[in-house]
C-alpha cells in the first residue's frame, strides 16, 4: 500500500512545486500593492495600468502577428516537406533534408539567433535586403526553426495513412492534385491544425533568437516582458501573465470539450 501511494505523493508534490508559483502570481496580479510580494488589499488597478501601457501593447499586437505569419508560411512549407519525406520515396538529398528538418529542433535557440543575425546582416550588404532587423526578419527566423516541428508532424501523419485510398481514388480517375484536395488533406488536417497552433505558440514565446533578429522598434513581448523583470517583477507584469494563463487555460477547456463531443461513443 506504502509503495502504491510513493508514485502519486511523489507526483503530486511535482505538480504543487510548479503550479504553487503560478498560482501565487495570479493572486498577487490583484494585489493593491507596488510591491508584489505584500498583500494589502484587492484591486484591478495594474489591469487597468497595463492596458494603458502603449509599449505592452504594441508589442504583443507586433507578436501576434509575427506568430500569426510565421505559423502560416511554416504549416505551408512544413507540408510540403512532409509530403516530400514520406510519399516520393528515395530521391537525391532525402537524407539532407531529413537532417535539415530535425536539426532546428535540436540545435541550441543561440546558435540559432547568431547564424541568423550573421545571414541578415550579410544579406543587407550584398542585396540591401532585409533593410534592417525587424517584423520581415524575426517573421523569416520563426518560420524557419517553426517548420521542422509542422513537418515532423505532417509526416508522422502520413506515414499513418493508408495509401489505398490515394490509389483507389486515382484508379477511378482522380489527378494527383484532386486526391491531395479530396482524400489526402481533410485525412491530415488534425496535423495541420496542431502544427500551426504549435508553430503559433512557439513564435510567440520565442525570447533568445527575437532578440538576435529584432533591432529598434520591433520589440516582442517576452523582450518587453523581460527587459520590465530585470530590475524586478512589477504588478503590471503579474497581470499580463494571469491574462496569458487564462486564455491558453481557456483553450484547453475548449480543446478537451470539443474532443469530448467529437469522441465516438460506444
Amino acid at each position: 500500500m506504502r509503495r502504491g501511494l510513493f508514485i502519486p505523493t511523489l507526483a503530486t508534490f511535482g505538480f504543487a512545486f510548479l503550479y504553487a508559483p503560478i498560482i501565487s502570481l495570479v493572486v498577487f496580479s490583484f494585489n493593491e500593492s507596488r510591491l508584489v510580494t505584500v498583500w494589502t488589499g484587492f484591486s484591478t488597478r495594474w489591469y487597468a495600468a497595463l492596458f494603458q501601457d502603449s509599449q505592452v501593447v504594441a508589442a504583443a499586437i507586433l507578436s501576434l502577428q509575427i506568430a500569426a505569419t510565421s505559423a502560416t508560411i511554416a504549416t505551408v512549407l512544413g507540408t510540403l516537406a512532409g509530403i516530400a519525406l514520406s510519399r516520393l520515396g528515395s530521391f537525391r538529398g532525402k537524407t539532407a533534408l531529413t537532417g535539415m528538418a530535425a536539426a532546428p529542433m535540436v540545435m541550441p535557440d543561440v546558435i540559432t539567433g547568431l547564424s541568423l543575425l550573421l545571414l541578415f546582416v550579410s544579406m543587407e550588404a550584398m542585396l540591401g535586403w532585409p533593410a534592417g532587423r525587424g517584423f520581415v526578419t524575426i517573421t523569416i527566423a520563426h518560420s524557419t526553426f517553426c517548420l521542422a516541428y509542422v513537418t515532423v508532424l505532417v509526416r508522422a501523419r502520413l506515414s499513418d495513412m493508408d495509401r489505398s485510398l490515394d490509389e483507389a481514388a486515382m484508379d477511378l480517375g482522380a489527378t494527383p492534385l484532386r486526391v491531395f484536395f479530396d482524400i489526402t488533406l481533410p485525412i491530415i488536417s488534425p496535423a495541420l491544425i496542431s502544427g500551426w497552433l504549435l508553430a503559433f505558440t512557439l513564435s510567440l514565446d520565442d525570447l533568445v533568437i527575437a532578440s538576435f533578429v529584432s533591432g529598434p522598434g520591433a520589440s516582442t513581448l517576452p523582450m518587453v516582458i523581460f527587459s520590465k523583470i530585470r530590475l524586478g517583477v512589477s504588478p503590471d507584469v503579474n497581470a499580463l501573465a494571469t491574462i496569458i494563463i487564462g486564455i491558453v487555460a481557456l483553450g484547453v477547456v475548449a480543446a478537451t470539450l470539443i474532443g469530448l463531443r467529437t469522441r465516438p461513443r460506444g
